[in-house]
């Protein structure tokens, strides 16, 4: 009797996500049959995807998102960012867990939860993940009308994800919540994956980079390897600006979330974040490793509830769905 193969997991991904085991590339074909155009040679003679190419990266994705998460329609223009999913899943797993450490360990599930996502994007990811694992209610800003009209068709074309997200467009591209959250509304987190580079020069070295760990090729001008339009991937002082912007105007919005997180990509930048929120008077402050393939990074999660305040947003936002 042959023993079965056991099963290779990406020991990096958080273990409820549905990506950590090596990708059953046969049945993501079945899903996306278009895949399997995309399919080439890894350097052990297996089977893998062009991950320097970002449409093999979308055709991929489609796969996935079908596969995993019963989304049937995935369709954006190939100018936005193309997220890689497991990344993007990581995140919200871990931000379910923080939640669930102010819950007796229980993760809080169903629409009356509520997650903003902060620059929602073209692709609508963070949401469908969301809705789909926990069921949460998702709302989600942009600066760009094309990125909210694409994520709006998308919801649109796939029944599971309508009237559970909402789609709010920010007018004013340096303000963060202002315009976006209402005085009166409450909102369980907010996510966000900020834009990374300074410049375009920035981001095309980061690309240079990406496409070298990726290939093994030194390439003058490469395409984002997920793709990316400037708004998606540039904002004046890069990451650590729009962070610590973010920060100062979560203080004006404290009573009205319970954990404001972001993304933080580059280490570097975590002292300076911290000092801020030290003297913004958040009352906690929590940092959450994540990796994927290569890469690292981490999640800077914080409040400004008190302990009586957190209590009570336990007892009359989620004890009432138990």
């Amino acid at each position: 009797m042959t023993p079965k193969k056991k099963k290779v997991e990406k020991s990096r991904l958080h273990p409820r996500n549905k990506n950590r085991e090596k990708y059953d590339l046969s049945a993501l074909i079945n899903c996306n049959p278009e895949l399997k155009k995309h399919i080439i040679p890894n350097r052990s003679g297996g089977d893998s995807i062009d991950f320097s190419n970002p449409l093999s990266v979308k055709v991929l994705n489609r796969a996935l998102l079908n596969h995993y998460y019963g989304i049937g329609s995935w369709e954006f223009p190939d100018k936005n960012l193309c997220p890689p999913i497991p990344g993007r899943a990581d995140y919200i797993h871990h931000i379910a867990d923080i939640l669930a450490e102010n819950n007796f360990g229980k993760i809080p599930t169903g629409q009356n939860v509520i997650c903003l996502d902060v620059g929602l994007g073209a692709s609508c990811i963070y949401p469908i993940v969301g809705v789909t694992e926990y069921d949460w209610t998702f709302i989600g800003s942009d600066i760009d009308p094309k990125a909210i009209e694409s994520a709006q068709n998308i919801i649109d074309a796939n029944a599971s994800m309508k009237n559970r997200i909402e789609c709010r467009l920010q007018k004013n591209s340096k303000d963060v919540f202002y315009g976006i959250v209402s005085k009166e509304e409450k909102i369980e987190l907010t996510i966000c994956n900020p834009p990374f580079h300074a410049s375009i020069e920035d981001a095309q070295k980061g690309s240079r980079r990406k496409v070298k760990n990726l290939s093994g090729k030194n390439v003058k001008s490469p395409k984002l390897n997920f793709s990316g339009i400037a708004s998606e991937l540039i904002c004046e002082g890069g990451e650590n600006q729009f962070i610590q912007n973010m920060i100062r105007e979560s203080q004006d919005f404290s009573k009205n979330c319970y954990w404001f997180s972001t993304l933080v990509s580059k280490q570097s930048n975590l002292k300076g974040i911290y000092r801020l929120l030290e003297n913004s008077a958040a009352t906690q402050i929590k940092m959450v490793p994540m990796g994927t393939g290569n890469k690292s990074s981490r999640i800077v999660a914080w409040t400004f509830l008190s302990l009586a305040e957190q209590i009570e947003w336990r007892r009359t936002r989620w004890e009432i769905q138990q």
